[in-house]
């Protein structure tokens, strides 16, 4: 594959087209939960990493919040070494077979690869290096070869316990960054299972709970206790876990789950749902689920989803899966200002899903039964740029249209659950966001460090690993510094 002459060894591999990973054909792929994505094989894995140029910048690094050697791992399963490959990429990140599925990789380490900038002699260029679909492969198969995540060296107990508020990415990086640094840590959740946004946000035909259940299996493993059922500022407050129960620290990662209402007339009726009940309710098993969430949601034939990123898209494809024949996205600017991914829009319109671009609610019309039957939307058009240059959606006075809706599904936007904050004094911005020491995730609490969501708001599960592993730095710091326990 390679070269005679060492100074062409970059246009060779410049000219190696990127591979086409395969999917689940759309009509197959409606009618279950299971990921989307077939996977690599070793070959085709191994021809897509040799299309890494090796730059000696690695703009790739740069770009990824949490700085993965991507050059090294792609280079050891060049050289077939995929163990060595998935333990560069588990040196920075404490899930990266998560990431290499979730992460937005066209505006992270793919969008600076260089390979995708590159023009080829013959004035051609290609898509950058598939990094995302890579690191999902490698740490895929490591499990294969080894039966699970691997085993850690744990350093002695120091004695010091810390108290872990929320069970998604930011709280899991935590638990598992202090636990082998020798503290005992216990992660509080709402939900009757542990992975908060990573088991109740995330359908399983973009990431499947196999891959998270066997994570959760290594953290009690290393010896990471998991309570849940319990909503600490209801139950238990955080002056509780402090004060009663003796935790030394206590780091807030309960992300944000609180939907954004559209607050617009019918927003009551039955069947209107706020996406991350809909999500819940539609892409989990009962037992997963609290009491009153197990019904699966109605859906009948037509479904309307309001909003325009990565989660609108996650209820349109749940909404197919669910039965209903016809499902609309309504956005109220055009395609180019959508937030989402581009894959997954291609996604929904390989499934069917049709997508109204300018277009708003104005009211959702019930029937005698007091649920939704339609929605009436309105049309409309950009303004010029703003200050921020970013146009400005303005109606279109009569573009009133009416359309039939069995259910509808609001996905614009999440703020953090804020319950925790009403009995203690910790200090948040006009958002609700609670606010840190951006050096350290420390709160004005000395002992309360938070992470993720609840501090960045509605974010990317990579960003949540990045705040998790930088408090889990200065909380050891700050666990050092206390005096020895009597």
């Amino acid at each position: 594959m390679t070269s005679d002459n060492p100074t062409n060894i970059v246009f060779d591999r410049l000219a190696i087209s990127r591979v086409t990973v395969p999917k689940q054909k759309p009509e197959e792929r409606v009618k279950n939960f299971d990921e989307t994505y077939l996977g690599l094989t070793l070959e085709v894995a191994v021809v897509e990493a040799y299309r890494c140029i090796d730059c000696p910048s690695a703009p790739c690094m740069d770009a990824c919040p949490v700085h993965n050697d991507i050059p090294a791992a792609l280079k050891r399963l060049e050289d077939g070494d995929i163990l060595g490959a998935a333990a560069k990429f588990r040196e920075t990140s404490t899930l990266p077979e998560m990431c290499g599925r979730l992460c937005p990789q066209e505006s992270l380490c793919e969008g600076a690869c260089v390979v995708g900038f590159a023009i080829r002699p013959d004035g051609s260029s290609q898509p950058p290096v598939a990094i995302g679909r890579l690191e999902s492969f490698i740490t895929d198969n490591q499990r294969r070869m080894t039966g699970g995540f691997p085993v850690q060296m744990k350093l002695p107990s120091t004695g010091r316990t810390v108290a872990i508020v929320g069970s998604g990415p930011a709280g899991l990086t935590v638990a598992e960054e202090l636990q082998l640094r020798g503290h005992n840590c216990t992660v509080y959740d709402l939900w009757p299972e542990a992975g908060g946004v990573l088991r109740y946000g995330i359908p399983s035909f973009k990431m499947s709970k196999e891959i998270l259940d066997q994570k959760l299996e290594s953290l009690r493993n290393l010896g990471i206790s998991f309570v849940q059922n319990t909503r600490v500022g209801k139950d238990v407050s955080l002056q509780e876990l402090h004060d009663r129960d003796g935790f030394d620290v206590v780091f807030i990662g309960t992300g944000a789950g609180v939907g954004n209402a559209l607050r617009v007339p019918g927003e009551e009726l039955t069947n209107v749902y706020q996406a991350t009940d809909f999500l819940v309710r539609g892409n989990l098993s009962p037992e997963e689920l609290p009491e009153d969430k197990r019904e699966r949601p109605y859906v009948g034939q037509h479904v309307v989803v309001v909003g325009g990123g990565d989660t609108s898209m996650d209820c349109v494809r749940t909404a197919i899966r669910l039965g209903a024949s016809h499902v609309t996205c309504v956005y109220r600017r055009t395609e180019a200002e959508m937030l989402g991914r581009a894959e997954e829009r291609t996604h929904a319109r390989e499934e069917g899903v049709v997508f109204s671009y300018l277009t708003t609610p104005t009211k959702f019309m019930g029937n005698a039964e007091g649920a939704v039957s339609a929605v009436e939307l309105v049309r409309m058009e950009l303004s010029e740029p703003d200050e921020s240059g970013r146009r400005r959606p303005v109606t279109i006075q009569g573009s009133e249209y009416v359309i039939p809706a069995d259910a509808i599904v609001i996905a614009i936007g999440y703020n953090a659950d804020q319950e925790f904050a009403e009995e203690a004094p910790i200090e948040t911005d006009r958002w609700g966001l609670v606010k840190v020491d951006t050096r350290t995730g420390q709160t004005n609490i000395p002992y309360i460090f938070a992470g993720g969501d609840v501090v960045n708001g509605a974010d990317l599960v990579v960003t949540a690993i990045r705040d998790g592993k930088r408090a889990a730095t200065w909380v050891h710091q700050y666990l050092s510094t206390l005096r020895a326990k009597k």
